[in-house]
């Protein structure tokens, strides 16, 4: 019977998993072994054992559903559950941004995917295909050791308070965590913003419960997050620099340096990431499956007509 090991990665912020071999097939009870591990560590590494399309994708069904990414041309040719994510200068969804004056391709402050929508996907797997030659990291954040390590006071305060969230791609439209960022060239602002469908503002509770193990996290994503529903505005804002703050700190972080065929795969509903981005005449490619979920998390946000 297949078997393998699991370690925590530096920082204690998520596990390794060691010994897993996807040239034989997954069994249920190694599965459910991973699935266990999982839910432990929310944030799981395969180091250089995701070599073709097909083990990214057994590996990633052994958690559970896939989702077909609704933008057709970035999904892989063969493999429409896998999608392909390029950062070069070349590319129409890569633009360049200065941040702090250093010009960057591909760089993604933290988020939970699709926090702008009632029902964010379960989680996701990313593989590494092409490495820059700088940069290139991605960062991962465990929202309920974050949470854990709030005080009291603080999670008796937010327990059952709600914020709203926005689809942003653009960083310099942050309210929160927002960094030093630039962009020198809008030539094709409004035909990015033309690639992106529209999402209406969703309402989250800052606190999250699980809907398999439970455990509570602090949702925040920063690049999505506008405001604190029930306060007044100066109150709400200071509330959420407060915890924005709180949950990006490296305590609670583990970034990882990529070799190639690397896989991570993060449970979106207890974590946040960011991609670090590149130099503009590096290449970097990873292909990513998504896991389906069908709990709703959040709500709509009453339209301003309502």
């Amino acid at each position: 019977m297949q078997q393998f090991e699991v370690s925590p990665l530096e920082g204690g912020i998520g596990a390794e998993v060691r010994g897993l071999d996807l040239s034989r097939e997954i069994g249920e009870s190694v599965r459910e072994a991973m699935m266990e591990a999982w839910l432990d560590a929310g944030i799981l590494l395969f180091r250089g054992i995701g070599d073709s399309p097909e083990k990214q994708l057994a590996l990633s069904r052994a958690f559970g559903e896939l989702e077909v990414h609704p933008i057709e041309n970035i999904r892989v040719e063969g493999y429409p559950e896998l999608i392909w994510l390029s950062n070069r200068k070349s590319d129409e969804t890569a633009p360049v941004y200065h941040y702090d004056g250093v010009a960057t391709v591909g760089r993604i402050p933290w988020h939970s995917d699709l926090v702008y929508t009632t029902t964010p996907n379960r989680g996701a797997l990313l593989r590494m295909l092409e490495m820059p030659y700088s940069g290139g990291q991605t960062g991962w954040i465990d929202t309920a050791a974050a949470y854990d390590a709030l005080p009291e006071t603080t999670k008796q305060r937010i327990e059952h308070l709600e914020a709203r969230f926005s689809f942003i791609a653009d960083p310099r439209e942050m309210r929160f965590g927002r960094p030093n960022v630039e962009r020198h060239d809008e030539t094709n602002l409004e035909k990015e913003k033309a690639f992106y469908p529209h999402f209406p503002d969703t309402l989250h509770p800052l606190v999250w419960r699980h809907p398999v193990s439970g455990r509570k996290a602090l949702c925040v994503s920063p690049l999505h997050l506008r405001e604190v529903l029930g306060l007044p505005a100066q109150e709400g804002d200071a509330l959420l620099h407060e915890l924005v703050a709180h949950a990006t700190d490296s305590r609670f972080s583990y970034v990882h340096a990529w070799q190639p065929n690397d896989m991570v795969l993060w449970d979106n509903l207890r974590s946040m990431h960011r991609a670090f981005g590149n130099p503009p005449d590096a290449s970097r490619l990873v292909h990513r499956t998504t896991l389906k979920s069908t709990v709703a998390m959040g709500r709509l946000a009453p339209s301003a007509n309502s």
